[in-house]
């Protein structure tokens, strides 16, 4: 199994995305901290996990404040010893709406949530791969931080800040073989999603429509993205910006 005693954690882990991705990294072999606000989300993956045979463990955590995950991620060190895996998967974009309704408030929320989430973790960590010269940063971005989106005007930015924050970390940390990659998802079969269409089977099929492969993405197909650049085959790989959209978005 490509993650047999590596240590992963997963924020944002207890639905979802981040949910499919700590599953599919707990069946090849990591031992998955999921990380979430929501103790009983994060429970009841870990508990899912464990069921198929995987190892995990659950943390509560708020990823927007620095002291919670320097707490976090010092319990994950003294429990393992290490961290080999972060995967940034925190992320909210709220219902569509005008830039022009929006307001400092939302924006606060939206940059918090989806960028500064990254930045805490990944400072946290480095910190503990840097002393080992491995590890391996995978962070969820999005297709509008790529091309745009109407109506998320907020999110557009904080999503396109996570990618140049990836480029950079990648520069920096390449002497210290820790590889940082981003993943680009376009639209995902999650509750979120059923958020943002209001639940309205119309504007599904309407997106359906205009994806190329012809249907939403599952966590799954996130998942298989990311454990192939959380892994030791994507050795050589990093500073990468891969959609995982069903061709929505080709540059």
């Amino acid at each position: 199994m490509r993650f047999s005693g590596k240590v992963a954690i997963v924020t944002g882990g207890g639905r979802g995305i981040g949910q499919g991705i700590a599953t599919r990294l707990a069946q090849e072999g990591a031992q998955v901290v999921v990380a979430d606000k929501v103790q009983e989300t994060a429970a009841s993956t870990v508990g899912a996990i464990k069921a198929g045979g995987g190892q995990a463990v659950a943390i509560a955590f708020d990823a927007t404040r620095r002291e919670d995950v320097r707490r976090m991620t010092d319990s994950v060190v003294e429990r393992f010893g290490r961290i080999d895996i972060l995967v940034n998967n925190v992320g909210w974009f709220g219902k569509g709406q005008s830039f022009l309704q929006t307001d400092e408030e939302f924006w606060d929320r939206i940059l918090d949530v989806n960028l500064k989430t990254t930045l805490l973790c990944s400072h946290a960590v480095l910190a503990q791969m840097v002393k080992r010269n491995y590890g391996k940063i995978v962070s969820i971005s999005s297709g509008a931080g790529k091309a745009g989106n109407r109506g998320q005007v907020a999110y557009s930015a904080a999503k396109a800040g996570v990618i140049g924050m990836t480029k950079a970390l990648a520069w920096e940390f390449a002497r210290n073989k820790i590889n940082v990659n981003c993943i680009c998802p376009g639209f995902v079969d999650t509750q979120l999603t059923a958020d943002f269409t209001n639940n309205d089977p119309r504007i599904r099929q309407g997106i359906e429509k205009i994806i190329p492969w012809g249907r939403l993405a599952q966590p799954a197909d996130m998942a298989a993205a990311v454990c192939f650049l959380a892994s030791d085959e994507a050795e050589y790989v990093t500073g990468q910006v891969l959609s995982v959209d069903g061709g929505l978005i080709q540059a």
